[in-house]
């Protein structure tokens, strides 16, 4: 794969999983504002329809439609570890914006166990080998080689 194109795909991949945490982080604090605007209603039922009339819920369910299909996507060129973990990166931005936005407070073992996430992450990017190129690329025919 020429240079440019492997650059082009390293952005591209980046810029995926970046779009993934926002989507991830965006539906998770929906979810804790649709839950908090639902409150605590009396009965399943009539909790149930708070929900159900809750406009927050269908826009946490469109985002996540989205993230998943994100995900789906970035798994066809992205490895699978460093993406499992990556996706699973929202832990930390959405203890980040409770913490600004929603004034909740985080505990030095949580502050621990989010740089730990972070860590781990950028271990796994960074110690991620290449692909084996025995493989054929798309779009290229291998040639055989001539008998001896």
């Amino acid at each position: 794969m020429k240079s440019g194109m492997k650059h082009g795909m390293r952005r591209g991949i980046l810029l995926g999983f970046l779009a993934l945490l926002a989507l991830d982080t965006a539906a998770q604090v929906s979810m804790k504002l649709a839950a908090d605007r639902a409150g605590s209603t009396p009965g399943l039922d009539a909790w149930l329809w708070r929900l159900a009339t809750e406009p927050l819920v269908y826009l946490i369910v469109a985002l996540y439609v989205v993230s998943f299909s994100t995900y789906v996507t970035l798994l066809k060129y992205a490895p699978v570890g460093p993406a499992y973990a990556a996706a699973h990166g929202h832990i930390v931005t959405v203890s980040l914006v409770s913490v600004i936005f929603l004034g909740e407070r985080l505990t030095a073992l949580q502050i621990v166990g989010g740089i730990a996430i972070v860590l781990g992450v950028a271990i796994l990017a960074v110690t991620e080998r290449p692909e084996s190129t025995d493989l054929p690329v798309e779009g290229h025919e291998e040639t055989p080689s001539p008998a001896p």
